[in-house]
């Protein structure tokens, strides 16, 4: 009876000990852990940053030729990330107004452009917050050049060369304690009205660069 009694006993402790061992072990996994899977989160979104703006310039694009209007893309700071809300609008011209930027029946979000064949059934314009993205103390995005907030799109599909200071490239860098895993990425909107992404880190000769 007391050789079992004491059998029982030990095991009870060295059941507690191997639980103790266990649940520091787990503390330790946990501390190493969690900031490197939040780190490694943070740069996957990062990484997928740039198809966020892609999007946004290719649905304009499409959006001038698929109407047969002209169109625009529209970036705004978005202020809880420090990135760039964008908005598509698009617009058909009249006899008593161009689609420009200082003129022009443009659709909104809540209304189709005034003169839009389809009357008020037409085409509502498309606004994508940025707020899913990583701040703008993991990835800095810039603009090119300075001041450029918009891109306008001919009926063709091709950057409207009359509307001035028309922004034509947006840059995303990740910040130091990213640059290891997020390379830099640029997104060049040319006359053609293709965005293009490309590594503004290496010369433009390099098939991964931007155009000069």
């Amino acid at each position: 009876m007391f050789q079992l009694s004491a059998v029982s006993a030990s095991q009870r402790g060295l059941t507690m000990i191997e639980l103790l061992v266990t649940v520091s072990i787990i503390g330790i996994m946990l501390a190493v852990g969690i900031p490197n899977a939040s780190h490694w989160l943070l740069a996957n979104r990062a990484r997928a940053a740039s198809e966020f703006y892609a999007d946004g310039f290719s649905l304009a694009r499409r959006q001038a030729i698929a109407h047969n209007s002209h169109s625009r893309i529209s970036l705004t700071p978005n202020l809880t990330t420090g990135q760039m809300d964008w908005q598509v609008d698009i617009c058909f011209p009249t006899p008593d107004a161009r689609c420009t930027d200082t003129e022009g029946a443009w659709s909104t979000t809540a209304a189709a452009s005034a003169a839009d064949p389809r009357g008020t059934a037409g085409w509502k314009s498309v606004f994508r917050a940025a707020s899913t993205l990583p701040p703008s103390e993991v990835l800095v995005p810039g603009i090119s050049p300075d001041g450029a907030t918009q891109v306008y799109y001919t009926a063709l599909g091709w950057v409207d060369p009359v509307v001035g200071n028309r922004l034509s490239s947006l840059r995303l860098t990740p910040a130091s304690a990213y640059a290891a895993d997020v390379p830099p990425v640029a997104l060049v909107v040319t006359l053609a009205g293709m965005p293009t992404k490309c590594n503004p880190s290496v010369a433009s000769t390099d098939s991964r660069g931007c155009p000069p």
